[in-house]
């Protein structure tokens, strides 16, 4: 009898908590093409998720009178109300295009909402190269200091990332920092990029993502490029400086299932200094993509990028001071190199069934990298390490070849009585890289080499796993992870008198865990913890005189935030976080290269808004404050060279005005400490770019494009340097060396005119 009671009880129980489904496909209803990564979300249960390849989405846990939304950047919102019928059944979606605005994007349980906001801006605001993108992630400031040829020095939380240090780049899978590089570890160069091809960008700050490996401490930005192209384009620019750009992209096949393009980008300028920069930049892309919008989509990638350049380096402060240059002059105008990248990328996913999903890709990439930089002038020269009167340029270069590959499959189901969804990701891939004749070396003229200061090969091997799951449980989300990582390092020194290939194998275990509360569609609480890490240089882990002492420091962090939407066309986002790590990377200005030092502790707040005022207008702002500091020095010399404390970013856009569009934007980075105790600094500044563009005659368009509109005095790259002029230079004499501000100066008031047809 008591055995028949629990049953029913236990019955009745399970009755309650069982909750109905529906499920469907969600298409465009011009096209009747499926949509992929349609949020959907139900406002009654808070439960959210995402649709597949196929269009096809599932929500569980349905009740009668239950309001369910589908979100999707440039398409019209669309909301249904669930009614007896429809549980348990199938219901397909169709969705309209509408002009992209803030409100198209919910507040679902992804553990990177803030990158859908994000989205916004880069639709809104057209970039004018790849590089120009990376300031669409808030609070990443980027600098050149070579003119548009080197790879840009970064900043992000605190951090003087250099060229890629501490943020992990990649674009549509393919990795893009370069671990030991010729010119510092991470170097990461997205000029392979053509900006046209740009479709979105997706994000991450902090460690906090299991599919992220190396340099992935301050955060990571991938880039996704255009599958397909809805037109042909053919853009020129002139402008200012003699500067010359054109780009085109042309359809070579266009059916319901198979697709493929070609882009070309062409640049040349000499540049606003007063040594002619004599800059070149060609790209081309080929793609081709096949979709049967059922179980499976392949993309193929062939890209080739080259550039080539001539710059005038850093300059000394007391030497314009002096009059011995200008802003814009050179003490050694023979500084400059050359830079070349091919790539071929696979993408394949595979829908198995409904719940399993297989997402692969493969690359290989040739690089080229050659550079001349004189960053002390003749201060080897006064020490005695050079022949009198030679200056102190030097050559760094290699040759690399990249190959790499990987696999996620993930696989979700639900527990229906519990209303409960799990999404498991299992991935596994490896990363290698040959690096040829790497090569620090002092030269003169380009021409002469004095001696070699490093050279080799460098063989590096990652092999790497992960695990992630997502649970959901309506307005919860529970994101736990797990990372392994192998490294195999490998430095043949040529510079030995005998044969030396030394090899060190590293293994490292990197956890993580995101928690996120839906409280309702228009408010999410996040909470991240994880360790992350990025490599040391090969070269410098094997040298007994470095400071290094792991080859493989970690970094552990963690966010406390929220996403707010008080009205659809407003978004708030707001985190502090905190990032220890074992091990920081600092620039020694004597020998122009990037050395490890002790621990450090990072701890601000992030804040940032966006608000669409109506159709035509919108408008966005964020800012950054840092507190960045050396753990094991003292107070007051425990400042972090050049790590920035206060940045901010923001502007207005219009779009669709009549025939008119356009933006204008500003970024600000305050004073910083430029060495240790904070007895030099580096000066801040605001620069404000602006973009105009009329739409005439059908498809024509014409546009202008200002950068630093207002002709603002600013540097854009700075680092404390000792340098020695000469006694005998131009007319300028000294008898020792002085440490200064050393700088690049930033673009002044430059136009370029654009005209443009699609077809």
């Amino acid at each position: 009898m008591l055995k028949n009671i629990l049953n029913v009880v236990c019955f009745l129980f399970a009755a309650t908590m069982f909750g109905h489904q529906i499920s469907g496909t969600v298409k465009d209803s011009e096209t009747g093409l499926p949509l992929e990564g349609v949020a959907v979300y139900n406002k009654t249960s808070g439960f959210s998720t995402t649709t597949t390849l196929s269009g096809y989405y599932k929500v569980a846990g349905v009740s009668e009178g239950d309001v369910i939304y589908f979100y999707n950047l440039g398409y019209k919102t669309e909301e249904i109300t669930i009614t007896k019928d429809q549980l348990d059944k199938t219901v397909n979606i169709s969705m309209n295009e509408n002009p992209v605005s803030i409100d198209q994007v919910v507040l679902v349980s992804k553990i990177n909402t803030l990158s859908s906001f994000v989205n916004v801006d880069v639709k809104n605001t057209p970039v004018k190269s790849s590089q120009e993108i990376l300031r669409k992630v808030p609070g990443l400031i980027i600098g050149q200091h070579a003119g548009g040829g080197k790879a840009e020095q970064l900043f992000l939380r605190g951090f003087d990332i250099d060229h890629g240090t501490d943020v992990a780049l990649s674009v549509d899978g393919l990795p893009v920092n370069m671990p030991s590089h010729a010119h510092g570890q991470g170097y990461a160069d997205l000029h392979f990029v053509i900006p046209e091809t740009i479709n979105n960008i997706d994000f991450g700050k902090g460690p906090y993502y299991a599919d992220k490996g190396n340099f992935n401490t301050a955060g990571y930005v991938e880039l996704k490029t255009k599958k397909r192209i809805d037109e042909n384009l053919i853009s020129i620019e002139s402008g200012q400086f003699n500067t010359l750009r054109g780009v085109s992209l042309f359809k070579l096949l266009d059916t319901e299932n198979s697709s493929a393009y070609f882009a070309s980008e062409g640049v040349l300028t000499d540049g606003f200094f007063d040594a002619s920069q004599n800059f070149n930049r060609f790209n081309v892309l080929t793609r081709y993509n096949y979709n049967n919008y059922i179980d499976q989509e392949l993309t193929v990638s062939l890209s080739h990028f080259q550039s080539k350049w001539d710059a005038s380096g850093q300059i000394p402060t007391r030497a314009v001071e002096s009059g011995l240059i200008g802003r814009f002059g050179a003490l050694d105008d023979t500084e400059g190199g050359e830079t070349s990248r091919s790539n071929l990328l696979i993408n394949h996913v595979k829908k198995l069934d409904d719940n399993q999903r297989l997402k692969s890709n493969a690359y290989i990439s040739k690089y080229d990298f050659l550079l001349y930089s004189n960053f002390t002038f003749f201060l080897e020269s006064l020490n005695g390490d050079r022949p009198n009167g030679f200056n102190d340029q030097i050559r760094q270069s290699e040759s690399r070849t990249i190959i790499g590959a990987d696999t996620d499959y993930q696989y979700s189901f639900d527990i229906e009585e519990h209303d409960v969804q799990f999404k498991l990701n299992a991935g596994l891939g490896f990363r290698y890289d040959d690096v040829n004749d790497v090569e620090l070396a002092r030269s003169q003229n380009r021409r002469e080499t004095l001696d070699r200061l490093s050279f080799g090969d460098v063989d590096e091997l990652n092999g790497f796993a992960y695990a992630k799951a997502t649970i959901k449980k309506n307005k919860w989300t529970f994101n736990p992870g797990v990372r392994l990582d192998y490294f195999k390092f490998g430095y043949d020194n040529f510079l030995t008198p005998t044969f030396e290939n030394r090899t060190e194998d590293e293994v490292l275990v990197s956890p993580k865990l995101n928690i996120i509360h839906s409280t309702s569609k228009n408010l999410q609480l996040f909470a991240k913890a994880g360790f992350g890490f990025h490599s040391n240089d090969t070269r410098v882990f094997f040298d007994p005189n470095s400071p290094v002492t792991k080859a493989l420091p970690s970094a552990f962090g963690f966010d406390l935030g929220t996403i707010y939407k008080p009205i659809d066309k407003l978004v708030i986002n707001a985190a502090l976080w905190s990032l220890n790590s074992e091990q920081e990377f600092v620039y020694v200005g004597d020998g122009g290269v990037v050395e490890p030092s002790g621990e450090s502790q990072r701890y601000g707040i992030d804040f940032g808004a966006r608000y669409q005022f109506n159709k035509w207008l919108y408008g966005n702002f964020d800012i950054n404050y840092t507190v960045a500091r050396s753990v094991d020095e003292p107070d007051g010399s425990d400042f972090i060279p050049l790590a920035p404390d206060l940045t901010s970013t923001g502007g207005l856009s219009v779009k669709n005005l009549g025939k008119f569009s356009g933006n204008i934007n500003y970024r600000l980075i305050d004073d910083r400490p430029a060495n240790e105790d904070n007895s030099i600094i580096a000066e801040g500044y605001f620069v404000t770019d602006l973009n105009l563009n009329y739409n005439f005659y059908k498809n024509w368009n014409f546009g202008l494009i200002i950068e630093n509109l207002f002709d603002t005095e600013w540097n854009e790259t700075q680092f404390a340097t000792e340098t020695f002029l000469g006694n005998n230079f131009q007319g300028f004499s000294e008898t020792e060396a002085v440490e200064d501000i050393t700088f690049t100066p930033g673009t002044p008031f430059s136009a370029r005119l654009k005209i443009s047809v699609n077809f």
